[in-house]
This record gives structure tokens, C-alpha cells and sequence, in this order.
């Protein structure tokens, strides 16, 4: 590695290998491994999130995997928090610190900050969460698109907590948040220096590793683990139940999707996802990409890295 300073994070879009490739560099470079991934981070939900199983994980250190209940939110600015945390206290054992994800504003607040300035206005809030209770999101999301097109890629209809916040910041300062972004830049210096590798698959492809993964998922008991959650929380609203995969899953449970509609609406969704993951990386300042295929071997695409670093 030419950089030893610069902090390795391996990102790209969902089902596209991040973790292996993680978990071998960390092997190389007696590392451990932080999550960077909205979802990951919630107890109870290893399946529908993909969380690293012990096995995929072969001894080596992992965190911010599981380990805050589902009950409980975190915002973007708080995770970037978690994760230099992490990324201090490896650096203090004189391990390597590799972070692994696919959020995209999560990463961008590690390297940009969150914005100074930010507030609440409960009552706006108050108001946004039942107008998207009482009319569902389409919308509030248009608004969104209209008042920040750049954003509003990232954020998911259902996700109701990001699409409301970003509205809220909206009205309570009359500045879209990639406005906001973009003058912390100036402001604030870049939480930690990056040294991104962005894996970057032929869409098709990832299409298929998109639907292959899902059918796993499901068959490794996805729908029982949505049970689970709903009889661990009764009478909750679990914010990460809006995520892809449990939304359906739920309606599924209600008798309103068939489990071959659920599946390829499943499917569906996280195809949309991931092209919006895609776009959303592009604007990034990306420093190493690896172009990815099936049967490409790890140890190959480490080396390169470690070639490149």
C-alpha cells in the first residue's frame, strides 16, 4: 500500500461482493472490518439486511453489525460518529481499519461532515409524518425532486424518516440538504480521509446477482425473521421495516402479495435501489475503481488493490 494514512472503504451497490473483497484485505493487512450500510446495523434483521455471517466473516473482526435494536433510529450524522469511533479505536491496536457499505450519504458525511447549522422543527415534523401517514409518500417525494433532484435520488419513497427530515430541512431553512452539503465543504474539514475502491458490475449482471441473493434470502427463513421482529415489537412502527424486502414482506403477511409477487417485487425494488446506489456513486471522487465479473477471483481483485492503494 503507497497510502497507509488514507482509510480503506470498499463501496459499490447491493449484492456486488463488497464484503469477501473486505474480509480478504483485512486478512492481508491484519485488519478488521466497519460497517457502512443503514440497515446493518440493526440486531434481529441479519437476513433481510445481508449481514455477514460468522462464516463469511472467518475470523475477522466486524463492527457496526448488529448491534442497535430496530426500535431505535440512527441519523446519518450519528453513524459517521460510530464510525470514526471504530476507525480510532482499530487504529489505536495498530490494526488497518476497513470500512464496508453501500449507504451513499453515509459515506459522503464521513468525508464531508454533516452540515453545520442543521435544526428541528417539531411541528414540521409532526406535520410532514401525517401527511405521509394520511396520503403516502408520492407526493412528498415530487417536492422533494423539485426542490433537491440530487438528493432525492438516494431516498426511497418508503423511507419515510429520510424523505420527511429532507423536507423538514427544507422548509425550516429554506435550503435543500445537498446545499447544505455542499457549504459544509467549505466549512468543515473532511471527517476522515478516504481511499475509495468502488466495484463496478455490468448492470445486467448485477441484476441477476440482485435476484439470485433474493431467492437465498427468502429461503433462509427472510419471511420468519419479519415474524420474529413483529412479535419481539408489538404495536411499534420499526423504521427499518420500510426498508426493501420487509415492506413486501409485511404486505405478504397481510395477505395482500402472493410469495411469487413478493419475490419479484422484491426484486424489482432492489434493482431500483442499486441503479440509484450506482448514480449516486458516480458523483463521488472515487480512487480506485475495479471492474467486476463472475468468477473474477478475490485474491486477484486484493491484489490489485494493494497494487493501487
Amino acid at each position: 500500500m503507497n497510502d497507509l494514512n488514507k482509510v480503506l472503504t470498499i463501496i459499490g451497490p447491493t449484492a456486488s461482493g463488497k464484503t469477501s473483497i473486505a474480509v480478504q484485505l483485512a486478512k492481508s493487512l491484519d485488519g478488521e472490518v466497519v460497517g457502512l450500510d443503514s440497515r446493518q446495523i440493526y440486531a434481529g434483521m441479519p437476513i433481510g439486511t445481508a449481514q455477514p455471517s460468522l462464516a463469511e466473516q472467518d475470523g475477522i473482526p466486524h463492527h457496526l453489525f448488529g448491534i442497535k435494536p430496530p426500535n431505535e433510529t440512527v441519523a446519518a450524522g450519528a453513524y459517521a460518529t460510530l464510525v470514526m469511533d471504530a476507525v480510532k479505536v482499530i487504529e489505536y491496536r495498530g490494526k488497518t481499519p476497513i470500512i464496508c457499505g453501500g449507504a451513499g450519504l453515509y459515506y459522503r458525511a464521513l468525508v464531508n461532515g454533516i452540515f453545520v447549522g442543521s435544526k428541528t422543527d417539531q411541528a414540521i415534523r409532526d406535520r410532514l409524518e401525517k401527511e405521509y401517514d394520511d396520503n403516502g409518500p408520492d407526493a412528498m417525494m415530487e417536492r422533494l425532486k423539485q426542490a433537491d433532484p440530487e438528493y432525492a435520488e438516494l431516498v426511497h419513497p418508503n423511507n419515510k424518516k429520510r424523505l420527511v427530515r429532507a423536507l423538514e430541512i427544507v422548509e425550516s431553512t429554506g435550503r435543500s440538504p445537498s446545499d447544505h452539503f455542499e457549504s459544509q465543504k467549505e466549512l468543515v474539514p473532511p471527517k476522515l480521509d478516504l481511499f475509495s475502491i468502488y466495484l463496478d458490475w455490468d448492470r445486467a449482471v448485477l441484476r441477476e446477482r440482485i435476484s439470485k441473493r433474493t431467492k437465498i434470502m427468502l429461503a433462509h427463513g427472510w419471511i420468519d425473521e419479519v415474524k420474529a421482529l413483529i412479535t419481539a415489537y408489538p404495536n411499534e412502527h420499526l423504521h427499518p421495516l420500510d426498508s426493501i424486502g420487509y415492506r413486501q414482506i409485511v404486505s405478504h403477511l397481510n395477505g395482500e402479495l402472493s410469495l411469487e409477487a413478493l419475490e419479484e417485487e422484491i426484486v424489482i425494488k432492489t434493482r431500483q435501489f442499486a441503479k440509484r446506489q450506482i448514480q449516486w456513486f458516480r458523483k463521488e471522487n472515487i480512487d480506485l475503481t475495479i471492474k467486476m465479473k463472475e468468477g473474477k477471483a478475490v485474491g486477484e481483485i486484493v491484489q490489485k488493490i494493494m497494487a493501487n492503494g
